[in-house]
């Protein structure tokens, strides 16, 4: 049942007008009053309704954002896209991260109580996501972010077409000649990585699959093993660009060319994608129109406008750079990459697993 102003002025032992002060910063009232009245409201989870507060002080004209943390290759561009938009609707950002976990987010509950911000824009809630759909169901606009495949019901959200992404990389080493692809993913509980994987699957199917955590790490070292396990294979698939920078990394330490020996792809289309050597063919997501798209769901959601019950669907698409050109002549290409001791065991590769087409 959905916390009223009612509870929170009986548990504070106060009235409703009182309280009502306090949440809107509003009239007079005594500095020990105010802070039992917001320990109660934290205690509870009073959490104001947009219209409630918006008659009683005017629409803060503020949006909050959450996002898992600001080093992430891509949240610039998100975060691009979503200040450009509430800037030019005369709205204001509040930047919230939960980088240490369930402590952030309680602290994050603290302040959404204070009532700051009239809706809130959510990146990737992942562990958090009951606590979000907590809020969103006390009353607190919530519009979600998502490129990892979760697609909750609860609120509204922009999403990206990972499976498509998956498959239009799969189509470009295809018609290049690639038959044996290495694929680096992500960590398998993201449903984004399922979908990449599987839609990569269905037009180049392979048992090559390393499992990786999106770092530069896993990819030189998925590459790495396979080069000394003596596994053959003519190109990768990486699920994010930084770990296909990592398979870049190895593949030049090793001495193989790129892409005469191996054609690399990757996932995102981050700006560093553009300066590897050499620059990476890569699925790009619309991660600005993603911030952008979010922004104005949620202000036409503070504005009036029912917010759709299914995902907003942006559509990626595939970047061709020298890492993965269609120029190579399938005639002239050297066979699939193996390691220079014929000696090594292929089914001795550690961190790749052989995952059923």
């Amino acid at each position: 049942m959905r916390v009223t102003i009612a509870d929170v002025a009986r548990a504070a032992g106060v009235s409703k007008t009182t309280v009502s002060r306090v949440i809107n910063t509003k009239g007079e009232v005594d500095g020990g009053t105010a802070a039992r009245v917001r320990e109660v409201i934290a205690s509870l989870g009073y959490v104001p309704s947009s219209g409630a507060v918006g008659l009683a002080r005017g629409s803060s004209r503020t949006v909050g954002m959450l996002v898992p943390s600001l080093t992430w290759p891509w949240m610039g561009e998100v975060l691009q896209g979503v200040v450009d938009t509430v800037e030019a609707a005369g709205y204001g950002l509040l930047l919230f991260t939960f980088n240490r976990g369930a402590d952030s987010v309680e602290r994050f509950t603290t302040q959404v109580s204070a009532r700051a911000f009239d809706g809130l824009l959510v990146v990737e809630p992942e562990n958090t996501l009951d606590k979000i759909i907590a809020l969103s169901h006390k009353g607190l606009p919530v519009v979600l972010i998502d490129d990892r495949g979760s697609h909750p019901d609860d609120f509204p959200s922009v999403v990206t077409t990972n499976h498509e992404g998956g498959a239009s990389a799969a189509r470009h080493l295809l018609a290049d000649g690639r038959s044996r692809p290495l694929v680096i993913t992500g960590p398998e509980q993201f449903g984004c990585v399922r979908d990449r994987l599987g839609g990569f699957r269905e037009i180049l199917p392979t048992d090559l699959v390393a499992v990786g955590d999106f770092t530069e790490l896993s990819g030189r070292l998925a590459v790495e093993q396979l080069l000394t396990a003596g596994t053959p294979f003519d190109s990768v698939f990486a699920h994010n660009d930084i770990s296909a920078a990592g398979a870049l990394r190895a593949l030049r330490a090793a001495g193989r060319s790129v892409p005469d020996d191996i054609a690399v792809v990757g996932f995102d289309d981050i700006p560093m994608a553009q300066h590897t050597e050499p620059p990476l063919t890569t699925v790009r997501q619309p991660t600005r129109r993603m911030g952008e798209t979010a922004a104005l769901m949620l202000l036409g959601h503070l504005g009036g406008t029912t917010a759709p019950d299914e995902p907003v669907i942006l559509p990626t698409e595939l970047v061709v750079r020298q890492s993965a050109p269609l120029a190579v002549s399938n005639s002239a290409r050297k066979p699939a990459a193996t390691a220079r001791s014929s000696a090594a065991n292929p089914s001795a590769v550690a961190p790749v697993d052989s995952v059923p087409a």
